[in-house]
């Protein structure tokens, strides 16, 4: 692992890092951002949407400014695997190259380098943690999209690992909406049976969740009835008695501009959360 990329930034440091994955079998690069201070913080992952990179998050959000207000250290993973030896469809935004949904691929060609939830949940952290300035132990999770579905389902999953999770705009019921049918049946196979431990509105059916959620989605967003769906986890979440705090956005869309008008009160909350997780 080597720093490819730094810059000082609202007193901490910005930093993106490169190495070799043994999840993915490719080379990867992930961007961490440490508030200035000795203080012990948390660190919240945050999950991109499809055709991005760790980047977008870094760049548009704004989010260092309230990770530093809030002592959250940041981590960014890319969305996908990537090199030209790595399966893709140029020609479709949704599958690919910027479309790891988050799961292990079993199917081929996918199967060999689409390993993005072994990639996040367990070599990532155990890549860079140990090297994290003042690191407290507690995490949160949260994501945009493609990676709101996956900060909902990796943090479902692993309500022991990750004390906070949110979503911005996420994709709650990716068996039923066109985006995760398409990814689920190429990356997982015809067996819709297999998909389930992917969906988190079946997730929540069910296992349940004894924390509070938090979501943001705009009532402007244009995916919001074909591909988000949020009131299918809404209603998942009241049949199983979890404390869900879904906030309708009026008059935004699916952009970081959406994102970034709500990034400090997600920090705000994760740091409330994981604060009380101690």
């Amino acid at each position: 692992m080597k720093i490819i990329k730094e810059w000082k930034c609202f007193g901490g440091t910005q930093r993106v890092y490169e190495h070799d994955s043994s999840a993915t079998s490719t080379r990867m690069e992930f961007a961490v951002y440490e508030p200035p201070g000795e203080a012990p913080r948390a660190v919240l992952y945050y999950l991109s949407g499809l055709t991005c990179t760790w980047e977008n998050v870094v760049t548009k959000a704004g989010a260092q400014a309230w990770a530093a207000e809030h002592n959250l250290t940041l981590i960014c993973p890319d969305t996908s695997p990537r090199g030209p030896d790595v399966p893709d469809r140029p020609d479709e935004y949704d599958m690919g190259v910027g479309a790891g949904f988050y799961l292990n691929a079993t199917q081929a060609p996918w199967a060999q380098h689409y390993k993005m939830y072994d990639y996040v949940v367990r070599e990532l952290p155990e890549l860079i943690e140990p090297v994290l300035r003042a690191f407290s132990g507690r995490r949160g999770i949260s994501g945009h999209s493609m990676g709101g579905h996956g900060a909902l389902t990796l943090g479902i999953k692993n309500a022991d690992f990750y004390q906070s999770v949110s979503a911005f705009a996420p994709v709650v019921a990716p068996s039923q909406v066109p985006w995760g049918r398409k990814a689920f049946t190429q990356y997982l196979g015809t067996d819709e049976a297999t998909w389930a431990e992917h969906d988190a509105c079946l997730l929540v059916a069910e296992h349940g969740y004894a924390r509070e959620l938090l979501i943001d989605v705009g009532t402007a967003d244009n995916f919001l009835q074909q591909q988000l769906r949020p009131e299918l986890f809404e209603n998942a979440c009241n049949d199983a008695g979890v404390r869900l705090q879904l906030r309708r956005q009026a008059g935004y869309d699916h952009s970081y501009y959406f994102i970034s008008s709500f990034m400090r009160d997600h920090l705000a909350w994760h740091a409330e959360q994981l604060l009380a997780a101690r």
